[in-house]
Order: structure tokens, then C-alpha cells, then sequence
């Protein structure tokens, strides 16, 4: 993401002309002005989208930031989104996280899928499309295929290549799933913000057509792999829907991330590798 300060065009067409913008450094480019925050878009329709769905949607226990329109009405301008600023910093309160994980999806069960969830990652990849490969490869019949068929490059590291067998080696333990697919937000471990006793905050919604027991075996993989959580989260969690098999396609989904996105560090691998483990071992 860029952190080159929004133009003043832009600002403007969100009426913050005469407000000055200060740098947010942890928030992927974005810059606060005053009680809105500008943030830079890397898919205009996934930006717009997520907008349209935070300017109405109310969940119980979570504020949502709202988004600020232009003056012509629009969501997105020139590559840039306004949101209301909310405080708070993301925390290791991995439980509550899931716990706000599930009354977020009981909101968003009634939303339908958005066309761009259905279409396949096409070359030239940004971001969004290691995400939407990745989360394929977690549950086609055979992860990544689609990909190695188009010509894409294979993980090139040893951490990678390493994440590609392990897939293949978790991807023979699936089994059929019940449990319905809707809209979720796939990315939630690091973006709720807590700020002390306040109700917790959520500035955007990664989407992904997935159960929602899924992304919460999404956060528990991603606390275990990377946030220092304690080993119980696993068990304290099991009486989701499928709890073993939405934990082993959020490992899965880890992995492929790893393995095809370019700023991967060999750094995040053995804790991803051991989180596998676990979830092995609960299967």
C-alpha cells in the first residue's frame, strides 16, 4: 500500500479540504483527518462493496467504522475510501475475537454473495488474488491445480515448498462438509481494535464464501501460529459445527498464503507447521 498523502482532489470530494491529514502507520497507508479516516483501495469493488455493507450493518457488541461518502455519493474516489476513525489498537484477547467472529456472522448470514467472490484470480495477481487462490486451494479437490494448469510459478523458497507438501499432505484428511457457506470475514485475528473497556471495533470485512465456523478456525490458526495463544484455544472452541474439518482447511488456507505470496518471511513457517500438527492430531 502506498503511504503517499491522498491528493488534495480527493479530500476534497470527501469535504475534508480544510482538515490536514496525519499518517496512521499501522493502518496499511491510510491517513486520519480529523474524525474520518483516508484509506488507500487495492480493489475498488471489494472496497465499495464492504462499504455498502458497514453503512447499515448492526452487530451486537462490535462497532463498525461507517463510511463517509463523497459529496457526489460515491464510496470510493480516485483509488481512496473514507471511513469513520475508530481508537483502539488490536490486542491478544484471542477468545473474545471469536466470540465477536460469531456474532458478526450471525449478521452477515443474510448477505448475499458478491459476484466478485466467485471470479478466479487472473494474471497480472494483485493481493486480493493470492487470497482467492489461496482459499481455493483449501478446498478443491485438488489444492492449486487450477493454478499449476495456468502456468503460475511454484513456492520457489524451501519454506514454501515446504508449505505446498504439507497441503497436499493435509488435503487427504478432508472429509464432506454440512455445514452451509455465507458471507464471512476471513481476516479478522490483528483487526479487531479494543480501546480499554470500550466496545470493540472493526474498520473493514475481508469477504470470503465460507462456513462460519471456518473463520473462526481462521483466527485460532492465525493466534496459535502467530499471536502466542495458549494450545487449549483448539479445544475451547470444539463445539462449532465440524470444529476438526473448518481447522484443517484454515490451516490448509495458511499455508497456501505462505507459499504464493511474495512477501512471505521463513520466519512464519514453523509456527504455522506446528499449529498443522495440532490440528493433525485432533482429526
Amino acid at each position: 500500500m502506498t503511504s503517499v498523502e491522498p491528493p488534495e482532489h480527493v479530500r476534497a470530494t470527501f469535504g475534508l479540504r480544510e482538515v490536514a491529514p496525519v499518517a496512521l502507520g499501522d493502518w496499511d497507508g491510510a491517513w486520519r483527518l480529523g474524525d474520518v479516516v483516508l484509506s488507500p483501495v487495492a480493489d475498488h469493488a471489494r472496497a465499495a462493496w464492504s462499504a455498502k455493507v458497514r453503512e447499515t450493518l448492526k452487530v451486537d457488541g462490535l462497532r463498525l467504522a461507517r463510511p463517509v461518502r463523497a459529496t457526489d455519493g460515491r464510496y470510493v474516489v480516485s483509488g481512496w475510501r473514507a471511513d469513520t476513525y475508530l481508537d483502539g489498537n488490536p490486542e491478544p484477547r484471542h477468545d473474545e475475537v471469536v466470540s465477536i467472529s460469531l456474532r458478526l456472522h450471525q449478521a452477515t448470514a443474510r448477505l448475499e454473495r458478491p459476484r466478485f467472490l466467485v471470479q478466479p484470480p487472473v494474471a497480472p495477481w494483485m493481493d486480493v488474488d493470492v487470497f482467492v487462490a489461496a482459499d481455493r486451494a483449501a478446498w478443491e479437490a485438488v489444492p492449486l491445480r487450477g493454478l499449476r494448469a495456468g502456468g503460475t510459478p511454484p513456492a520457489g523458497s524451501p519454506d514454501g515448498q515446504r508449505s505446498m507438501q504439507l497441503i497436499g499432505q493435509l488435503a487427504t484428511l478432508r472429509k464432506s462438509v454440512r455445514t452451509p457457506a455465507q458471507l464471512v470475514h476471513g481476516d479478522l485475528f490483528g483487526t479487531v481494535l479494543f480501546a480499554g473497556a470500550f466496545t470493540p471495533g472493526l474498520a473493514d470485512i475481508t469477504p470470503y464464501w465460507r462456513p462460519a465456523p471456518w473463520a473462526a478456525g481462521v483466527i485460532v490458526v492465525d493466534a496459535l501460529s502467530w499471536g502466542g495463544a495458549d494450545d487449549g484455544l483448539l479445544e475451547r472452541w470444539s463445539d462449532l459445527p465440524e470444529w476438526p474439518q473448518m481447522l484443517l482447511r484454515a490451516v490448509m488456507f495458511r499455508l497456501a498464503v505462505h507459499a504464493l505470496h511474495p512477501r512471505s518471511t521463513p520466519e512464519a513457517f514453523p509456527g504455522l507447521a506446528r499449529t498443522a500438527d495440532m490440528v493433525r492430531l485432533m482429526l
